[in-house]
């Protein structure tokens, strides 16, 4: 059988891509939400539930973790399903500035 090649993409070539898709016109309404709740916590940790008690849903958080909005933090011994994020700087810089740019 032949073996199909992979390349690996190393990080300075995934860079400008990455980039690209921290834009904070490309988030949906809930993402927004979800990440715009981690400007004001320490470190720009992530909520598991929202404002009305509901636990964030685990394709929002999942969404953001690949888009690179945000990063897990630890594992929770307690409850491994869940779980625990923060704001990576990029989404951190780039949400300060869009929070700015509507105030104006």
């Amino acid at each position: 059988m032949p073996q199909t090649k992979q390349k690996h993409v190393t990080e300075s070539e995934a860079g400008p891509a990455k980039k690209s898709a921290l834009n904070a016109g490309s988030l949906s309404p809930a993402q927004k939400r979800w990440l715009k709740s981690g400007l004001g916590q320490p470190g720009g940790k992530l909520p598991l539930f929202d404002d009305q008690g509901r636990q964030v849903p685990a394709r929002t958080i999942r969404s953001c973790i690949d888009a690179g909005w945000a990063e897990p933090w630890f594992s929770n011994p307690i409850k491994p399903d869940w779980l625990v994020c923060k704001l990576t700087a990029d989404a951190f810089e780039l949400l300060t500035a869009s929070q700015k740019n509507e105030k104006r």
